[in-house]
């Protein structure tokens, strides 16, 4: 993170904020090399967020102290020169690294993420992406970007907010009372956001301003020349700070719902330390953190917040197996000394460049920049686009059966290609009938003679990847299809999440459906259900939950049912790691124990078995024994991590046939 390097021109240098600095990064990096005892390492970027409000409005108060007014070109060149030359330098060597290392399938998101980094909105990218910083699995190499971007956007928006209050109304009190009202409102916007989306509430601007403001409003009184009468009080509260800060780092943790309320700890903690630092005290937390060592971490702060995310990162992603906690403890130690490399050759060179001085240079410079890292991000996409992803083989066409033995090549006659593969989606997704998160239409649609008996395919994206499937046996043997599904939402009653915050248009969408179903008396519904979605907090995710949300689903329909078992969960893209197996396409697979593990597997068993409802389970055909490969004959079996590409469902048509039509006989027959 960036932040200017005094107060104003007239104060002098605090060293205890660089302290603060040193604090929040070494929090930052000891939470991203997975040091057990730092689980919310991650809210030294809140640290940093006070810091730049603080400092940045400091130095706008002293603009306006000294001119009246902001000198705009001046602050944004200044601005520039600080921040962009080490940004792009790592943003460049980031994408050149991916180009040797990555997976070729992993270079198009690698691309969004430098256009959006160079375009300065990478946070906006993850919001839309709806990525859970807290628990991404597979997270982007430029997504430490994400603060970088809230703060040049604050810097485009606060400066011309105070400047416009000062033009307007010619007071420092007017100021502070604007400043106020923004940090409420960003507040209250970040409470309610956190309780809806909890990644835009994680993302945003507007969310995350008030932490700036904060430290804004901490600026304010310290140049008002607010000081702590007693300097025994000044260094009780800087400890108190110091010790609400490092409690947050020690108590949260990657369930801990943020940032909503809880942010306000280390937030108001930094508060606390600035403002008990701007009083001399010679028992305060500044000895501390005005070490030696903590004024060095401090002073290469912002260029090891931006390697330290690619050095872990990137040999993460490249490695099939998690990298253990000695091995990312020696990358986090070598960053330091390339922060040093960055920030004694990149960054403070060029801040202090005389070519760059002018505003107008320096804001070319910028633009010409980003234009490089534009350039240089779509050059490296292009030609990982065009390299090969199978080998100069065919295979011969898929036969489903038993305990498949998976093809151990990447094919050239592989249909899906690796590249088409998530774009393999049944045609319910094109035609709109898949309810998308927020959607809570009921009314379905309907596939095949609308005067004829249906079967209904009821759930979550699990059901929907069944589309293509049920749809070929219904033709074949006289029924329509309708279908009812919906994104993140499993058919058993169970409340889930999504995005972080509990899915709020599930159950009611759920209920709305069965009742439907419960009047229109189809001919047969069809469950599935994702069993790996997460549960809300103080839910048990086991069995008897799974089971009993099963269950109730179940005994609310009248209509009769049947249960498809869930499918082999591989964890991780298929297609990214075969991208780089092209002749071992076997190692891409997972064992059977794990890709069919998990309790909603068994609470299928139990609900069915209670109720006396048929469970259709065609797994042994995704499977053998011991293993569950991606490929089948010339069939890629996933188009991501847990869904079957449509190609694939279509050939199970038979085999699902088989196994409905003693169903379809009973339900006829009035059982």
């Amino acid at each position: 993170m960036a932040t200017p390097d005094t107060l104003t021109s007239r104060d002098r240098f605090r060293p205890d904020i660089q302290g603060l600095r040193a604090f929040a990064v070494g929090a930052v990096l000891l939470y991203h090399a997975g040091v057990p005892f730092l689980p919310g390492g991650y809210v030294g970027v809140d640290v940093f967020f006070v810091i730049s409000g603080f400092l940045i409005t400091g130095h706008l108060l002293d603009q306006f102290a000294r001119h009246g007014r902001i000198r705009f070109g001046e602050f944004y060149a200044r601005r520039a020169r600080r921040i962009l030359p080490a940004s792009f330098v790592v943003l460049v060597g980031t994408v050149l690294a991916a180009l040797v290392w990555f997976p070729p399938l992993l270079m198009q998101e690698v691309w969004r993420g430098a256009v959006a980094t160079a375009l300065y909105v990478p946070n906006y990218l993850f919001a839309v992406d709806g990525t859970d910083y807290l628990a991404d699995s597979a997270p982007s190499l430029f997504q430490h970007y994400w603060s970088l971007g809230v703060e040049e956007q604050f810097y485009l928006v606060w400066p011309a907010l105070l400047a416009l209050g000062w033009a307007v109304l010619r007071s420092r009190r007017a100021l502070f009372a604007i400043l106020v009202v923004v940090v409420v409102g960003s507040f209250v916007w970040c409470l309610v956001a956190t309780g809806q989306s909890q990644s835009w509430a994680f993302f945003s601007l507007p969310t995350r301003a008030w932490e700036l403001g904060v430290g804004g409003l901490v600026a304010f009184a310290v140049a008002r020349g607010w000081r702590m009468r007693s300097p025994l009080a000044a260094a009780a509260l800087g400890w108190a700070g110091l010790a609400v800060m490092t409690a947050s780092a020690v108590w949260f943790s990657s369930s801990t719902v943020f940032p909503g309320p809880w942010a306000l700890m280390p937030v108001l903690g930094t508060a606390a330390v600035i403002l008990g630092g701007a009083t001399p005290a010679r028992f305060g937390p500044s000895g501390v953190l005005s070490m030696r060592g903590m004024l060095f971490v401090g002073e290469i702060s912002y260029s090891l917040y931006l390697v330290h995310w690619p050095a872990l990162t990137l040999p993460q992603i490249a490695t099939p197996d998690e990298l253990p906690l000695w091995v990312t403890l020696g990358i986090a130690a070598a960053c330091v000394p390339a922060a040093w490399l960055l920030y004694r050759f990149v960054e403070n060179p060029l801040r202090r460049s005389r070519v760059l001085a002018r505003p107008r240079r320096a804001l070319i410079g910028a633009a010409a920049g980003s234009l490089a890292c534009l350039v240089v991000a779509t050059g490296a996409s292009a030609y990982a686009d065009s390299r090969e992803l199978s080998v100069e083989e065919t295979v011969p066409a898929t036969q489903i059966e038993q305990a498949p033995e998976g093809t151990d090549i990447v094919p050239e006659n592989l249909e899906p290609s690796l590249r088409e593969a998530d774009e393999s989606l049944p045609e319910i997704f094109d035609d709109g009938c898949n309810q998308g998160v927020s959607d809570t239409d009921t009314e379905g649609c309907v596939y095949g003679d609308p005067e004829a008996p249906r079967i209904v395919l009821f759930g979550d994206s699990h059901a929907a990847h069944w589309f293509p499937a049920v749809e070929a046996v219904a033709e074949e043997q006289g029924y329509a299809v309708e279908v009812h599904t919906k994104s993140s939402c499993p058919a058993a009653s169970v409340p889930v999440m999504r995005d972080g915050v509990a899915y709020e248009t599930c159950e009611p969408w759920r209920d709305d459906v069965i009742s439907r179903l419960n009047e229109e008396k189809p001919a047969l519904v069809l469950l599935v259900s994702y069993g790996a979605t997460p549960v809300q907090p103080g839910v048990d995710d086991d069995v008897q939950t799974w089971a009993e949300g099963l269950g109730e689903t179940l005994d609310a329909l009248e209509a009769p049912t049947a249960v498809i078992a869930d499918t082999p969960d591989q964890f991780e893209d298929p297609s990214t790691c075969l991208s780089v197996h092209l002749a071992d396409a076997e190692v891409c697979g997972t064992p059977r124990s794990e890709a069919l593990s998990g309790p909603s597997r068994d609470a299928e068993v139990v609900a069915t078995a209670e109720r006396g409802v048929p469970l259709i389970d065609v797994n042994d055909y995704l499977c053998d024994a011991g293993w569950c490969p991606p490929i089948i004959g010339n069939t890629l079996v996933y188009r991501d991590s847990h869904h079957l590409t449509a190609v694939f469902a279509a050939e199970m048509a038979e085999v699902l046939g088989e196994r409905l039509a003693p169903v379809l006989a009973d339900a006829g027959s009035g059982r």
